[in-house]
């Protein structure tokens, strides 16, 4: 299966007026300076790595030579900009001090670096540096932004007349999240807590110039991820104006006929990828619509809808005659990441959802006729797929021509309403019930789970798989919540290595927005 869906004879299409808009809400940088907690040796356990802490608080270094080297711990983890001084010892320095820095958002990464990767994605989005320092002592700024925790400084070498001592380390953290806007929780339940604090540091740390999906890796503006974020934001850190700004990206800088593109890049310029995703597309309805809900800024909402509009018009054409969307065997359209996961049945009640949202926001406008063509709609796919893709023997939605039974497609369809709340409630409790087919493979899909059990109804159900999955993570040690966790795989990676799995992403973090939308009255 092809990695990219991109986007064949390419263009970008620009609105410049809603670029400038966007532009108008670029937030400013809140800056804060961290220095190290201390010093920790990363030890091996099996094929990984655990840090075990060596001494609290760091001033310098003892005097490094030849193979030397030390691990800091930041204590958290930490998007931003790192410096520190290098003062040679001994004779003066004849040679370059020549230094290996690994930077890890998890002790793995700060230990395994570069030599033994073997994965898919381009190894440059590992954090580890050889520099040179020609000149000391020295005052060294790193001029990358790195997400971690640990940082492993070595000596690769400096000459036998002299050694370096490593001090005065601090990092520069950036974030636009403002920690002061978050309300307090009220809720004495201590894993409730704990889920909800790093969820908001997860939150925090993926808050920059927009929304980005990681902050290792891609540092890109993702919609699917955006739209968990935003909803996280809306209880949270409540800075609409961020979620505002990346909707008129979107809007301003669209692929081919008005299409949203997946996901957006900022620098050099702001401009959108060539990757188009049949689900992410549509989810621009779904952000507009909940940023109005959350916001009630009408001019935006009336701004942007036909933007919205657009992206159920061109999902439309993508129907077969029984008025089912037609399957494809490319990367055409997300839902989850998971080996041979077919996304037809999926994708079919994704679009029943948001056309059901796109209804909703005619009839805030004021337009009753798109409101009922696009309730019609709704309606119509809803029978075509009782008719073709339910399997009543079965009690599952079933998806492409091979009937695949998955997770991800009864949630979506639990989540689109095909049903009222009664066959809703039976179909999640028999999936959770017979654990059919492929299951769930990240947080991003457990989110909407939980989403389908908690409006449905099924609190205490959607509670405990929070504390046990998202709890997962933090019994293996998570300062933040993880773009992939497989409880029976800890190696698990889509892309081939665990090296390059994003330790800090945007669509885990949603536990704080359950419990603050349905636990925390």
């Amino acid at each position: 299966m092809a990695i990219t869906n991109k986007i064949e004879n390419f263009r970008m299409e620009v609105n410049p007026a809603f670029l400038a808009k966007a532009e108008a809400l670029a937030p400013a940088l809140i800056e804060t300076e961290i220095r190290p907690a201390g010093t920790v040796e990363l030890v091996p356990q099996g094929e990984d790595f655990a840090a075990r802490p060596l001494e609290r608080g760091f001033v310098r270094s003892r005097p490094l030579g030849r193979g030397d080297g030390l691990c800091l711990d930041f204590g958290d983890h930490w998007v931003g900009y790192v410096s520190f001084t290098l003062t040679p010892v001994g004779s003066p320095p004849d040679a370059p001090a020549l230094l290996r820095l690994r930077f890890g958002e998890i002790p793995y990464e700060a230990a395994a670096g570069l030599s033994d990767y073997q994965g898919e994605v381009s190894r440059s989005w590992i954090q580890e540096e050889l520099i040179h320092v020609d000149v000391l002592p020295a005052q060294v700024r790193l001029p990358r932004r790195y997400a971690f925790r640990y940082l492993a400084i070595t000596v690769l070498d400096t000459s036998p007349k002299y050694q370096v001592v490593v001090e005065d380390v601090s990092c520069r953290a950036v974030s636009s999240g403002d920690r002061s806007a978050v309300p307090p929780l009220k809720t004495g339940d201590p894993e409730l807590v704990r889920l909800d604090r790093v969820s908001l540091k997860t939150m925090e740390d993926c808050m920059q110039l927009v929304f980005e999906d990681g902050p290792k890796r891609d540092r890109r503006l993702w919609i699917g991820d955006l739209r968990l974020q935003a909803l996280t934001n809306y209880v949270t850190f409540r800075n609409n104006g961020l979620v505002k700004r990346c909707l008129y990206l979107f809007a301003a800088l669209t692929q081919n006929e008005g299409r949203v593109g997946a996901c957006l890049f900022m620098e050099p310029r702001p401009q959108v990828d060539d990757t188009a995703l049949f689900d992410f597309s549509l989810f621009f309805v779904s952000c507009l619509h909940d940023y109005y809900e959350a916001s009630g800024d009408r001019e935006t909402l009336a701004e942007l809808f036909p933007t919205a509009c657009r992206q159920l018009e061109l999902a439309l054409r993508e129907l077969d005659g029984r008025g089912v969307v037609t399957d494809r065997d490319t990367w055409w359209c997300f839902l989850d990441w998971g080996d041979g996961l077919n996304k037809q049945a999926g994708a079919q009640a994704v679009l029943i959802y948001t056309l059901k949202q796109g209804a909703a926001m005619a009839e805030r406008l004021g337009d009753g006729e798109r409101a009922a063509l696009w309730n019609e709609r709704a309606g119509a796919l809803s029978r075509a797929a009782l008719e073709h893709l339910w399997d009543g023997e079965l009690g599952f939605f079933v998806s492409g021509a091979g009937r695949q039974v998955s997770w991800a497609s009864q949630v979506w369809f639990a989540l689109a309403g095909v049903f009222g709340r009664e066959e809703n409630v039976r179909l999640l409790e028999r999936l959770i019930g017979q654990k059919p087919g492929i299951p769930l493979a990240t947080p991003y899909a457990y989110h909407h789970l939980i989403a389908a059990l908690m409006e449905n109804g099924l609190t205490e159900r959607a509670v405990s798989i929070m504390k046990d999955y998202w709890g997962g993570m933090l019994r293996e040690g998570a300062d933040t919540f993880w773009e992939l966790y497989d409880p029976s795989d800890r190696f698990a990676s889509p892309y081939g290595s665990r090296a390059v799995n994003s330790f800090c992403h945007a669509w885990s973090s949603t536990p704080a927005y359950f419990i603050r939308k349905y636990l925390d009255r």
